[in-house]
């Protein structure tokens, strides 16, 4: 037979096989170089097992949720971050207005003097410590059985002020009769110590949460100090101690120091103790919230600059420690209960000084102070005192 004659040639098939060889390279190269990642996925999973499948979009998921755990982490910390800044801003600017406050008082206060022909002050206006001791009129045996002991006075008093920044004084209002016998006593006694500061309040037993809110009020407003102390005149103190005691705490803005305790709310009348106000405590046979014992407290400047600057709307308690208390219990402050602030007499505080423990202040629960001072001081000191250059050695920074 005569072969048929083909209509395309040999070379023509052969560039179509490559021209359909390269074209299929292209399109192959294309889907599996997509730039989304979805599709590379989508494409795989296709050709996979079902556990496969399963397996490839846990972990998918896994990823997906691990990257918005990771950003909600960074959120929050950055919210946190700015939470603490505002609040440290808030401390700042509240410590400031203390400060703007109690420097526009000692201004009233200094301008109010010079308009009374008063001279200045002759004390250090910075202090580390301001000790108040209450006191009476009808005490002033008392008054000579501390300065016979552990209260330093004449040119003592003066360089523990100036070398060490601390501060005693006595704390004493007015009597009833202005300018009679009992205000003469005082002042003959003062022009011979030079150890009290005179209060604008009228004395009397009911009247000594007004002198305490008197107190804190006045001593802000004459010394820049970083403590300020109260104690009665029938409780030895170690002054040494006490400083070395409130050295630990300078860093604290607001600190309340003292023996804390939770007694009894006394709604029955004729008893020494009794709160009038005894309702506002709840049910009969309640107690008091935390507060320090009366004998002897500390404050921070914080602190006694809030009781100066808000004196007018501080409420008084029949007892001036649950008073105290209540105008410190709904702010930002730390309470140390400082157990060796409320030691006892001897044998006890004695005890405690030979184990190396010395106290820093002593008395008897059952007098309230130390049970017949006048008598017992000297005993109280020999045995439980730190000696007279105790408190030249406490290191501490004004």
């Amino acid at each position: 037979m005569r072969s048929a004659k083909l209509p395309v040639s040999g070379k023509t098939i052969m560039l179509l096989c490559i021209a359909s060889f390269l074209a299929g390279s292209i399109f192959t190269s294309r889907i599996w170089t997509q730039p989304n990642s979805e599709m590379n996925t989508d494409l795989m999973i296709s050709t996979m097992s079902n556990h496969e499948k399963i397996r490839t979009i846990s972990r998918e998921c896994d990823h997906k949720r691990k990257l918005a755990e990771s950003n909600s982490r960074d959120i929050m910390g950055e919210i946190m971050k700015t939470h603490q800044a505002v609040q440290s801003l808030n401390k700042s600017v509240s410590t400031l207005e203390l400060e703007l406050e109690i420097a526009m008082t000692r201004q009233r206060v200094s301008k109010s003097a010079r308009g009374n022909g008063a001279s200045n002050h002759s004390i250090p206006n910075k202090a580390f410590i301001v000790i108040g001791i209450n006191t009476a009129f009808s005490s002033r045996k008392r008054r000579d059985s501390l300065r016979e002991t552990w209260m330093p006075n004449g040119d003592k008093l003066s360089k523990l002020e100036k070398e060490k920044g601390i501060v005693v004084r006595f704390v004493i209002g007015h009597s009833a009769i202005p300018g009679g016998v009992l205000e003469r006593a005082i002042d003959r006694e003062d022009a011979q110590y030079k150890d009290f500061l005179r209060l604008d309040h009228i004395e009397g037993y009911h009247e000594l949460s007004t002198k305490t809110r008197l107190y804190f009020s006045k001593v802000v407003t004459i010394w820049d100090a970083d403590f300020y102390v109260k104690v009665d005149d029938d409780v030895h103190l170690n002054l040494g101690m006490l400083a070395g005691t409130l050295a630990k705490y300078k860093s604290k803005p607001r600190v309340y120091i003292g023996c804390m305790k939770s007694g009894p709310v006394l709604s029955q009348k004729g008893l020494k103790y009794h709160e009038p106000e005894y309702w506002k405590f709840g049910e009969e046979g309640n107690k008091y919230f935390r507060h320090a014992t009366g004998q002897i407290y500390a404050i921070s400047r914080d602190l006694a600059t809030y009781i100066s600057i808000n004196s007018g709307i501080l409420h008084r308690y029949a007892n001036e420690d649950v008073s105290l208390g209540s105008w410190l219990i709904g702010l930002e402050v730390e309470h140390v209960n400082e157990r060796s602030m409320c030691c006892g007499t001897p044998p006890d505080c004695e005890w405690k000084a030979k184990g190396g423990n010395l106290c820093v202040a002593s008395f008897d629960w059952s007098c309230s102070g130390v049970c017949k001072s006048v008598e017992r001081m000297k005993d109280v000191h020999h045995s439980c005192g730190e000696g007279d250059e105790a408190v030249w050695t406490v290191a501490y920074a004004l």
